[in-house]
């Protein structure tokens, strides 16, 4: 998981044990927590800004994500995609 976000968006990765780690250089903070089972389907959706959504885009493919939809949309464009442990996140930009 550390090793597709960092080479998609640069981010970087402080370990706090074995179930917890921290991600900054995204110009937010957050963390990633190990839990059990499959990823919830139905809950909220993460959805990040990027200048450029094709640059986002390879970034995304080639450190192995897979691009599930794209949508247009008044004011802007997006693409939903999941992370290699099946986690379903987006992408937008401004026309």
């Amino acid at each position: 998981m550390k090793a597709f976000y960092g080479d998609a968006f640069g981010w970087r990765f402080e370990d706090y044990g074995a179930d917890y780690t921290a991600f900054s250089g995204a110009g937010l903070d957050g963390g990633f927590a190990k839990t059990e089972g499959e990823p919830p389907r139905g809950g909220s959706l993460v959805v990040l800004y990027a200048d450029d959504l094709e640059r986002a885009e390879r970034a995304v493919k080639d450190a192995g994500g897979k691009v599930v939809e794209r949508l247009s949309f008044p004011g802007g464009r997006r693409f939903h995609f999941t992370d290699p442990n099946g986690n379903e996140l987006a992408i937008w930009t401004k026309v």
